[in-house]
């Protein structure tokens, strides 16, 4: 079975991340969605809403389970079966940072990482842009799945 990880924060997930989600799934017998816990880091949503807005987006999906996981993300694929990580990338600059990621990761271990483009249309869409559109108040339609509550974070 291939098994993938795609880890992040997810704060909030993006069409973007929705994008490389369902192109993996034709790579992959299960992709388990990975929400990364950093204590130092402040969320504009909680833990509890990520995860519940990731559920409800691939609620009819049963390729695809919804995780939390603290540490390493290597650590975290093992504990999986996981022999590959999924990313997705949006420009030269986000390949440099994940390739880096990539090549340190699979010192540690055998586990690939497979990098997607993201899609032309939605390669503009980044986590930190929605949350500094919701901060002024703007309109996030086209950016966000529809289980995207921007209630919970106000």
């Amino acid at each position: 079975m291939r098994r993938a990880v795609f880890p992040g924060s997810f704060d909030p997930i993006t069409l973007g991340h929705y994008d490389i989600i369902r192109r993996g799934l034709t790579l992959f017998d299960e992709i388990i969605l990975a929400i990364g816990v950093n204590a130092d880091k402040k969320y504009m949503f909680s833990l509890e809403d990520r995860k519940k807005f990731i559920e409800e987006a691939f609620k009819d999906e049963p390729k695809i389970s919804v995780k939390t996981y603290k540490g390493l993300t290597v650590d975290f694929c093992r504990e999986q079966n996981a022999n590959f990580i999924l990313r997705g990338l949006r420009n030269p600059a986000d390949f440099e940072f994940e390739k880096a990621i990539a090549h340190t990761n699979r010192k540690m271990s055998e586990i690939e990482t497979v990098f997607l483009l993201t899609s032309s249309g939605k390669s503009y869409i980044s986590s930190s842009i929605v949350r500094d559109v919701i901060r002024h108040g703007g309109d996030v339609t086209g950016l966000v799945p529809d289980t995207v509550n921007i209630k919970s974070a106000l």
